[in-house]
């Protein structure tokens, strides 16, 4: 049982899914926060009615009671947001950002995001993968996971499928059967 609610990670909750016609003063940034400032980021932006994501994750927590579930960032210090400029200088003012990069793949970006989040979605345990190395695309067949595409991978003699998001050079995996991919040509 976490000790708090899951916070937002997705303003609006169909943003992913709508940026495929994006707004002439829109733009996707990358906000790299100040240590630990996500969630309050996420607030301020939630507070302000601007466009983020921000990857949660359920993991077990040591503290002085024992283990809970807490959500944290899958990836520390970073939130996507999606806005105009006013929106940029508005998330400015919250003093939690160290700094802000701009995204020149939007496309690319919003479906490695959307990917990213149905991965999530299906509670399945994720694990962050860094610097990724190339390997073989796919896509899962069939089961929870049916459509994601990826890169496999193998770790500990186990098959895990990664889920990248190209920017910032990382992502997740889930250890998955191999018998689910099929390749993508």
């Amino acid at each position: 049982m976490p000790i708090l609610a899951a916070e937002t990670s997705l303003f609006p909750d169909d943003l992913l899914e709508n940026t495929s016609q994006p707004a002439a003063d829109h733009n996707w940034w990358v906000i790299y926060t100040r240590s630990r400032q996500e969630k309050a980021l996420a607030r301020h932006l939630v507070a302000n009615e601007i466009s983020f994501y921000l990857p949660l994750v359920s993991k077990k927590s040591l503290i002085r009671s024992g283990h809970v579930d807490v959500h944290a960032p899958l990836f520390a210090n970073y939130i996507f947001m999606y806005g105009s400029r006013d929106d940029h200088y508005s998330s400015l003012k919250s003093n939690r950002i160290s700094r802000i990069l701009p995204v020149h793949e939007p496309e690319r970006l919003c479906a490695d995001l959307l990917r990213l989040r149905r991965l999530i979605e299906t509670e399945a345990p994720v694990t962050l993968e860094s610097r990724l190395s190339a390997g073989r695309a796919v896509r899962v067949r069939s089961g929870a996971f049916a459509g994601t595409e990826g890169t496999v991978i193998s770790r500990r003699g186990k098959t895990r499928l990664v889920v990248e998001v190209n920017f910032l050079q990382q992502g997740a995996s889930i250890e998955i059967d191999d018998f689910l991919l099929e390749p993508l040509d």
